[in-house]
């Protein structure tokens, strides 16, 4: 499996309505310091409706600001679709919607 197949494997795994940060899901892929790999993954995603790269986050909680597949107000949109909450300052409630696999 290729570095980018585990990464999709990774983002696969999480479920609707939670989050992960980049680099929960490059630990999960087998390398803690694959997050910026992650990154690059993810705006390479051969398949949106099936990966949810969406769901990944800053450690923060911060949206990608050039999410690939239009935008950060597209991701937001998705996520709060989902029913996760931001808080005031436009960040995810990582207290209540991180993932905890």
């Amino acid at each position: 499996m290729t570095t980018f197949e585990r990464i999709y494997e990774a983002v696969k795994q999480i479920p609707c309505g939670k989050v992960a940060t980049y680099g929960q899901v490059a630990l999960m892929a087998g390398n803690p310091r694959w997050s910026r790999v992650v990154g690059y993954a993810l705006h390479q995603n051969p398949a949106p409706g099936v990966i949810p790269c969406h769901r990944v986050v800053n450690r923060e909680g911060r949206v990608a600001p050039a999410f690939a597949f239009g935008g950060s107000g597209a991701q937001r949109a998705l996520l709060e679709q989902e029913g996760i909450v931001f808080k005031e300052d436009g960040t995810v409630d990582l207290a209540t919607c991180l993932w905890q696999p």
